[in-house]
């Protein structure tokens, strides 16, 4: 039977830089820290959703080849992935405390058809865009 999605990855140009902004900065707690040689396995979990993992990889062996490695890490730098979404209850007070964390936002807040975004990339340049859903009253 399927149980649904337990993990999600991103690709990271270095897991420790990428550890140390989605705990230290976006409040995210390890889930799992495992090396086999020298692939690591890195996960993180948002505190108010525990059955889902971020997996923040590294492309390269064994499951990329050194061009396709060069390739993907050239497409994450430029934003060329498809942005994550973090949903929020309050974006406005959401940005105000991460950007005192140090996240650099490449958008500030806006409302947009009922509901509040903004938008941040992480250090290896995965975008991000954080939504404060529209209430049942259609206002954000």
């Amino acid at each position: 039977m399927n149980q649904g999605v337990s993990v999600m990855g991103l690709y990271v140009n270095d897991q420790e830089e990428a550890l140390e902004f989605y705990v230290g900065k976006l409040g995210f707690h390890v889930h799992t820290d495992v090396r086999n040689g020298s692939y690591r396995w890195l996960t993180v979990q948002h505190p108010d959703q525990p059955s889902f993992q971020l997996g923040l990889f590294t492309p390269g062996p064994p499951i990329h080849d050194d061009a396709t490695a060069q390739t993907l890490r050239a497409m994450v730098a430029k934003g060329a992935m498809p942005p994550a979404v973090l949903a929020v209850s309050d974006c406005r007070a959401s940005y105000t405390r991460l950007k005192a964390n140090g996240v650099e936002f490449t958008q500030e807040p806006v409302e947009r058809y009922g509901s509040i975004d903004a938008g941040f990339r992480d250090p290896s340049g995965n975008g991000w865009k954080m939504i404060q859903a529209a209430s049942n009253d259609g206002t954000a």
